[in-house]
């Protein structure tokens, strides 16, 4: 018997929405894309919430059949609410992988993880044969990190270790990302800690210097993926 829940009823975007109307656009884009049959990897953040939810009113409309593998908790609430059906990486590989970015550059490094999802988002990137990565003309900029820090996922017990690697990288601001609505820092996805870490200068390497610090889970800096920029 399937579960009565009030709460899946009730699942909705809780944060705020900037340029909703350019996200919009965006989410129709993507949702145009969709073919009958196909894995879909879903990223987190509210542009990839629109997108879902114009994907799965193409579902009802014209009875489309696809799977998705969410990145996040609140895109598999949503997946539920929606009856999209999900899956994952032991069962299928994605076609491709749709997701939005804090930062995008001219060589199309991108800065992600304001959600705390970084390590399944680069996961699933990396298993698709495709990536879309969806912004409105905010956010781009000449180059990463001249606007956001890098978010690091940290192992708790490695955060002492993390820290002073980052600094033999050229770290000149190291912060523990704190939570709202709960005492203490932010927890991601795998229940990890997040640093946000500013540098001087990110060089085409710094993402792989970065993973090879001891402790680190993932970095929300993405140098090194095939991917498709769609802007607004």
């Amino acid at each position: 018997m399937d579960w009565d829940s009030d709460i899946i009823k009730t699942v909705t975007w809780l944060g705020t929405m900037t340029n909703l109307e350019s996200k919009q656009k965006l989410a129709e884009r993507i949702a145009s894309k969709v073919m009958h049959g196909e894995i879909i990897g879903v990223g987190s953040g509210s542009t990839s919430y629109l997108a879902l939810l114009a994907i799965a009113q193409r579902i009802k409309s014209e009875d489309l059949h696809i799977k998705a593998i969410p990145t996040s908790v609140e895109i598999v609430l949503t997946c539920c609410k929606m009856g999209i059906p999900i899956t994952n990486l032991y069962q299928n590989r994605p076609d491709w992988y749709f997701d939005s970015a804090d930062e995008v550059d001219p060589n199309n490094f991108l800065i992600k993880g304001r959600g705390g999802a970084m390590f399944k988002e680069k996961l699933i990137m990396s298993a698709s044969r495709r990536n879309y990565i969806i912004v409105d003309d905010s956010k781009l900029v000449e180059k990463v990190g001249s606007k956001f820090p890098v978010p690091v996922e940290v192992f708790p017990d490695a955060l002492m270790n993390v820290e002073a690697g980052l600094k033999k990288l050229g770290a000149n601001e190291i912060s523990l990302r704190p939570a709202q609505g709960k005492d203490g820092p932010i927890i991601s996805e795998n229940g990890n800690l997040i640093l946000d870490v500013r540098f001087d200068n990110i060089d085409k390497d710094k993402e792989n210097k970065i993973k090879c610090i001891t402790g680190v889970i993932e970095c929300g800096l993405f140098q090194n993926q095939l991917v498709e920029i769609i802007v607004a």
